[in-house]
């Protein structure tokens, strides 16, 4: 088990109502983080089989692993929300010493995937929401946030990417043409921010078993195994590993890389 190696420190966490970025909130508090909980609606931890609110989640990260939470709701593509987001954390819990960015996703302006989502198909509006989710909300979060750590020269910025991002997908057109957006975003942050002493990463999670995953497609019993292949649908927790590494004390010297999480099913340079 991981010892409290971030005591004391202030993380916010986006869209972190549950899967991923419920994962990454628990591995943060875990380490000794206060954390704020964002998500973009109260109920939408329960929407496939989670836990019933984000207040909920909030609570039950705090009781568990001893730290203070705070739970926030915002639309992460309006720049007047995320500054109200950032300033709540920081009235709670105090300056944030890490985010990680995980709101996003493929999810269409009426909620739902576009359908179809392909280059030729998708509608204009389901466009414009995609990018927004992915693209804008990583620009504009990761913009404010930057600035109060530029002030206080240290911080911690992880970006949650997509494979998708790395190889055309007919189905995924827009969400992965977003994802490269906001992975060549962060690379450009990382530079920029070097002098400051503020990492700045990425990770590209490939399949992972989330409750939205497994709720939405047909899964092969065979990839649901949890070791003795790499030919395999992830963890959560294996995920939010790789977080830990960049948040803590071991990433202290690794800034604008992108780290692939898929067991080695993408494996060309870049």
């Amino acid at each position: 088990m991981s010892t409290r190696l971030l005591d004391g420190k202030v993380a916010l966490v986006t869209g972190a109502g549950r899967g991923l970025g419920r994962a990454f909130a628990e591995r943060l508090a875990a380490l000794g983080c206060h954390v704020a909980v964002h998500g973009m609606r109260e109920h939408g931890p329960s929407e496939f089989g989670g836990a019933q609110t984000l207040t909920d989640v909030a609570n039950a990260i705090a009781s568990t692993h001893g730290v203070r939470t705070v739970k926030i709701l915002g639309d992460l593509t309006a720049p007047d929300e995320i500054a109200r987001v950032i300033a709540t954390a920081e009235a709670e819990l105090g300056t944030i010493d890490i985010l990680v960015h995980n709101a996003g996703g493929d999810i269409a302006a009426k909620g739902g995937k576009p359908d179809p989502n392909d280059v030729i198909h998708i509608k204009a509006e389901d466009v414009r929401a995609v990018i927004d989710r992915n693209l804008m909300s990583t620009i504009f979060v990761c913009q404010a946030v930057a600035k109060g750590m530029m002030e206080r020269r240290s911080g911690r910025i992880v970006t949650v990417g997509s494979v998708a991002a790395f190889k055309g997908r007919t189905n995924a057109s827009i969400y992965a043409t977003a994802k490269a957006g906001a992975l060549h975003f962060t690379r450009c942050l990382a530079d920029q921010l070097r002098p400051y002493d503020i990492t700045v990463n990425t990770i590209a999670p490939g399949d992972t078993r989330t409750e939205r995953f497994v709720a939405t497609r047909t899964v092969d019993p065979a990839r649901m195994a949890e070791g003795g292949t790499l030919d395999r649908i992830a963890t959560v927790d294996e995920v939010a590993r790789v977080v830990e590494f960049f948040a803590g004390p071991m990433g202290a010297f690794v800034s604008g890389q992108v780290l692939r999480i898929d067991g080695g099913g993408q494996l060309w340079p870049g």
